[in-house]
């Protein structure tokens, strides 16, 4: 028994060993990069990719533990030829992504992922000379060999000795075959490991890049391959051209509902905060009576959409201005976020101190390399509150995060751009107050959480109006997205994504105030931008919703499919079937072609970051 596990954890060395040189390689082949790191930095980078070594380790030693288990009764000469062969394969293909990596780094700036997949042909064939490739070939031939070497002397060898083994031998080795789950999912909390967890520099982007696994970025990034190319023949490019511009145009003069020049901005994106609560905009009465009442105070915008379904999606559409993907989620390709454009980065060229808070788990959904490339100036997570308010599955509840926000922007230079998001509304639906919405199911349980999130919510505004900095901020409250409770209409009902907005705060020219265009989460960036004077158009999908010749619309996706709705048109469209599920107010065919126009132009877009 002791030989056979001696060589399991054996096995797991070496395959953590190897990662490790090529982390290794990988800093001295791009010792320019590497000399931009402090000593520290060089060796945080090997300690935090240990995170994503140890997920790959686990993930390749799963066969070899199994093999083990099944040949405890035969002759060492079956695992032995059986571990030749896969370790063989495997160390061949990962050397291969290793070593191709080191010259792709240099050209493009990320970790290699799929995208070659992509460029396969003249253009992949063209792309190094043939010094530079004969260079490669041989690391690769060096790295196979002498890992190759170093498997057959101290683990194929000792293998040849073995004796046959009794069932206890099989049990332990599954058992220990088994417990490989931990350092695959790498984490003991609800996100599992991912590329962004081991992301732990702030400002220096290629510390964070020398942490990254390769083998594991490509490997994650080829399970999404059929994600991650959209179809570039959806809508003809005439009709996607002329229609998009129809439809995101709005460079005209802007109705003020601001009086200052330069406010303070904050928003707070309030976790699955759907109009189904808020009585004002037809929801039910008494789930969320602070925002009901706030609503005489401000500016409320009652025909509002989220982008998608989730939290991922819904801050992209409201930082970055990008609307959802049927498929995949930007968030998850740091390459491509970091092509977008930020709200806080315009802010920050304009003399803001930016800032982002909130309560959640910073590796969630890739969270650490996306708010890395946004470069706030500020970023406050779960692991910034002590570790005893940190006891909602998703991190910390909402009052201490509101107390945070407010703390913060009391001590925050002006003028300061922060954005927050809540997370208590989020199933479980646990909140620390007593029950206000009695019920025992998810719905009344959901219901009661959101009283929670607008009880928070109305206490910070409290708060805020009698600060020194009330008088000159904006505050912008809306949802991440919104939800299929209460009552479930489908996936694809635009009830769905209705989500209200709520603009407050002493810089408004304007109170009790119903704005009525049909607009979403991806043009709050233009509108504001539009209040403070100027517009941007790498915001490809973000118009202004107060300019004089905004055409308002609002477009949602869902999992693979999209909804255009304008008021007098909805029109939702499914693209596994390739049939429309709506054709409200559809008069013509281009009634029917404007959401395919919107979707195509993402889809080129997407594909080219």
């Amino acid at each position: 028994m002791a030989d056979r596990i001696k060589i399991f954890f054996k096995y797991c060395l070496y395959w953590f060993s190897y990662f490790v040189f090529a982390r290794i390689l990988f800093l001295i082949y791009h010792y320019e990069g590497t000399s931009t790191m402090s000593f520290g930095d060089i060796i945080l980078s090997i300690l935090n990719g240990a995170r994503l070594d140890l997920s790959v380790m686990g993930y390749y030693t799963i066969i070899p533990g199994l093999l083990i288990v099944l040949t405890t009764y035969f002759k060492p000469a079956i695992l032995n030829i059986s571990l030749k062969i896969y370790t063989g394969i495997i160390l061949f293909l990962s050397s291969f992504v290793i070593v191709l990596d080191l010259e792709l780094y240099s050209h493009w700036g990320y970790r290699m992922d799929a995208t070659p997949l992509l460029y396969i042909g003249k253009e992949a064939a063209s792309s190094g000379d043939p010094l530079t490739t004969l260079l490669l070939v041989i690391f690769w031939l060096l790295i196979f060999s002498g890992f190759g070497y170093y498997y057959l002397k101290f683990i194929s060898n000792p293998i040849k000795y073995f004796g046959r083994s009794d069932w206890k031998t099989s049990v332990v080795i599954l058992i220990m075959t088994g417990l490989l789950i931990a350092p695959i999912r790498g984490t003991v909390g609800v996100a599992p490991i991912n590329t962004g967890t081991v992301y732990f520099h702030k400002t220096n982007m290629f510390a964070n890049h020398a942490a990254v696994n390769v083998v594991y970025n490509f490997g994650y990034a080829l399970t999404k391959i059929n994600k991650l190319k959209y179809p570039e023949n959806y809508l003809a490019a005439d009709k996607t051209k002329a229609y998009f511009n129809e439809l995101i145009n709005s460079d005209g003069p802007t109705t003020q509902l601001i009086k200052s020049e330069k406010p303070n901005i904050m928003i707070i994106v309030m976790e699955s905060f759907t109009y189904k609560f808020i009585e004002p905009l037809g929801g039910l009465p008494g789930i969320a009576p602070n925002f009901d009442k706030l609503v005489k105070e401000g500016i409320l915008f009652d025909n509002f959409y989220a982008s998608g379904d989730r939290t991922d999606l819904g801050i992209v559409s409201i930082l970055n201005g990008y609307p959802r993907q049927p498929l995949t989620s930007i968030i998850k390709f740091p390459k491509k976020t970091a092509s977008l454009p930020f709200i806080n980065k315009d802010l920050q060229n304009r003399g803001y101190r930016t800032e982002f808070t909130y309560g959640y788990n910073i590796d969630y959904a890739n969270f650490r390399s996306y708010l890395t490339n946004a470069q706030f100036d500020n970023i406050t997570q779960s692991e910034d509150f002590p570790q005893e308010l940190n006891t909602s599955k998703w991190g910390v509840h909402d009052q201490y995060v509101f107390d945070k926000y407010f703390e913060e922007a009391e001590q925050a230079k002006e003028p300061f751009f922060k954005i927050m998001m809540t997370q208590s509304s989020h199933e479980p639906f646990e909140v620390p107050m007593e029950t206000v919405i009695p019920g025992t199911d998810d719905e009344h349980k959901f219901l009661n959480s959101a009283y929670y999130a607008d009880k928070c919510l109305g206490d910070f505004i409290d708060k805020a109006k009698k600060s020194d900095w009330w008088h000159n901020t904006l505050i912008i409250i809306t949802a991440d997205h919104g939800h299929f409770m209460p009552g479930n209409e489908g996936n694809s009902n635009a009830k769905r994504f209705k989500i209200p907005m709520l603009w407050l705060g002493g810089a408004l020219s304007k109170q009790d105030t119903v704005i009525s265009k049909y607009a979403s989460q991806t043009d709050i960036a233009n509108t504001l931008f539009g209040q403070l004077g100027f517009q941007d158009s790498t915001y490809i999908f973000s118009n202004n919703m107060m300019a004089d010749n905004y055409n308002p619309f609002a477009v949602y996706v869902f999992n693979n499919g999209f909804g255009f709705v304008d008021g007098t048109r909805k029109v939702i469209y499914d693209n596994i079937g390739k049939h429309y599920l709506e054709e409200t107010g559809v008069k013509s065919e281009k009634d029917l072609e404007l959401g395919k126009a919107y979707m195509q132009t993402l889809y080129t877009d997407f594909n080219s970051r």
